[in-house]
């Protein structure tokens, strides 16, 4: 599988600021709108990346992890503000999921979102594998 050729590194972070990242992103994204618990009830909507294509640039020390159920998924948030902005998703330990909500404003940036069914997330989540992984 090979990158996107239009990658653009864009900025985000949470709503205090006190967490900023950048991530390479093509102008067009396909994220996920996932029904499971957490991201329902915080409105997460999801672009999963490959981990070299996310960069921490403030607020490690702001950072809290909250696990649940299998403890494999690390959702992180602010101390300060409680935004969750990414986490490392279960689906894609190799990865990122950013919440596409987010990412600073750009106008050049087109979003399709789809459903996924993280209800029923052993039945789907082998059909997001694909999206942390790097170019062959």
């Amino acid at each position: 599988m090979s990158e996107p050729a239009d990658l653009t590194w864009r900025g985000g972070g949470c709503h205090c600021r006190a967490v900023r990242f950048e991530v390479a992103l093509p102008g067009r994204v396909t994220a996920q709108a996932c029904n499971c618990s957490i991201c329902a009830m915080t409105g997460f909507i999801h672009a999963i990346v490959p981990a070299s294509r996310f960069r921490l640039l403030q607020g490690e020390d702001q950072i809290t992890t909250y696990l649940f159920n299998t403890g494999v998924a690390q959702h992180t948030f602010c101390k300060v503000c409680g935004v969750k902005s990414f986490y490392r998703p279960r689906s894609n330990p190799d990865g990122w999921s950013i919440n596409v909500r987010c990412l600073d404003p750009a106008d050049d940036l087109d979003f399709d979102i789809e459903p996924f069914d993280g209800q029923n997330w052993e039945a789907h989540a082998a059909g997001l594998a694909h999206l942390s992984k790097e170019s062959a």
